[in-house]
């Protein structure tokens, strides 16, 4: 296939993160980042634990944690100002931090994730803390915890504003074993909400404590991952929401992306990209075909997505089209969904209905957006409403998807620093 360079970095676009080496975080190291040996601190004996000291093998418990760089406030300006994001006033040094946890697999069984978490210098007692969910990934070495990209920035932008950021990989990205179950709603809400508990074992350590009010946003794939986090946590004692942001969320895929997809509304590379994506992972969790020539015209397509193939792989792999991408059947089927096929779409496009009143959400996103189209998050918007949330949807712009959260980033620093105050 024959892809342009402009090509492939709108496809990139879509994935949601800055491109960079897996073996060294280049903004981080421009910016002047610590020359100290980074600490790893295992399960067995943490820093500052005795020896001998038995760690809850539970889930949310840490297993390591890697100092990946100690900012000043100057360091942490510079990294921010270079991404594109906002500084906040007064910003703080930040440390931040890759860390493996416990957490539990698509069926429930105990497994391990990766995540940052990023906490601030100055401020140690009572953090509340943010939790950023990330755009689409498919490459295990891109995530935030190996790599450097929105996954490390944003946490970093929280914590020197004296929030304790946390950005999870999700399972099966970063160092976490197996396959990304891309776009699964429950996965992603129990390895970000099991990031909350391990993030707080690791500030104990460093001498901090979070005081379990959380706030969440994210970006794209993260929109959705940030409301299947926070409806999660509303019901969860243990921590105190406090407010939702998500941007550009794909929350409805069969009444907004498929159709948008189908009426040639989207770019027709990324939606190819999403779509290929999003079959393959949906097969693993919910058989949707028993061969992958059922579905793709290429049964080769699949094997791109088994998280060791890079983005210039996958991209030369796929076809401009959706209609070059899938079988005339499968098709069919995409555009009158039924059974296992229709099961998945109804299972992971719930993230915003069914919710109890009581937490604020502002929803932004872009009307130019041809990724993720502004009727997902109208959608959502009308779901809350009807039950009794109180929730806004802020347009950003006639913009394109990347440019959404750099409209919208401003405001929701803005909006958690308040609702926190200062």
């Amino acid at each position: 296939m024959k892809t342009s360079m402009k090509t492939r970095l709108l496809a990139l676009a879509c994935a949601g993160l800055v491109l960079a080496t897996a073996t060294a975080p280049a903004a981080l190291a421009a910016t002047g980042t610590s020359s100290a040996t980074p600490s790893a601190l295992s399960s067995g004996t943490p820093s500052g634990t005795p020896s001998g000291t038995v760690i809850a093998d539970g889930r949310g418990s840490v297993v390591s944690a890697e100092l990946l760089a100690r900012l000043s406030a100057a360091q942490v300006k510079a990294t921010l100002t270079e991404r594109g994001y906002p500084v906040p006033p007064r910003p703080q040094g930040a440390d931040l931090y890759a860390v493996v946890y416990r957490t539990v697999a698509v069926d429930g069984t105990p497994t391990t994730a990766s995540g940052v978490v990023a906490l601030p210098a100055r401020s140690r007692r009572g953090l509340w803390t943010v939790s950023y969910e990330h755009g689409t990934l498919a490459t295990k070495a891109y995530a935030g915890s190996v790599s450097d990209g929105d996954g490390r920035a944003v946490p970093l932008m929280f914590a020197a504003a004296g929030f304790a950021g946390i950005a999870p990989d999700y399972l099966g990205l970063g160092t976490g074993p197996g396959f990304h179950p891309y776009m699964d709603a429950a996965t992603e809400a129990s390895a970000s909400a099991d990031l909350l508990r391990a993030a707080g074992e690791l500030a104990r350590r460093q001498g901090r404590t979070l005081s379990g009010d959380v706030l969440v946003t994210g970006f794209s794939q993260g929109g959705h991952a940030a409301m299947a986090l926070s409806k999660a946590l509303r019901e969860d004692s243990g921590y105190r929401l406090r407010g939702v942001a998500p941007i550009a969320g794909p929350y409805h895929v069969r009444r907004a992306e498929m159709p948008a997809l189908l009426q040639g509304r989207l770019d027709p590379h990324v939606a190819t990209y999403y779509l290929a994506y999003w079959t393959v992972s949906m097969n693993r969790l919910h058989h949707l075909y028993d061969s992958p020539s059922e579905a793709f015209r290429d049964p080769g397509v699949e094997r791109l997505f088994d998280g060791q193939h890079g983005f210039d792989e996958i991209v030369a792999g796929l076809p401009a089209s959706h209609r070059d991408l899938l079988t005339d059947a499968y098709l069919k089927r995409v555009a009158q969904p039924s059974g296992s096929l229709l099961k998945a779409m109804v299972d992971n496009d719930a993230t915003c209905a069914g919710w109890r009143p009581g937490v604020p959400v502002r929803l932004y996103a872009g009307r130019g957006d041809r990724e993720v189209v502004i009727a997902n998050s109208r959608l959502c918007l009308k779901e809350l409403k009807a039950s009794g949330v109180k929730a806004t949807l802020t347009d950003v712009g006639n913009v394109d998807h990347m440019t959404s959260p750099l409209r919208a980033m401003p405001r929701i620093l803005d909006w958690f620093t308040g609702l926190r105050g200062a």
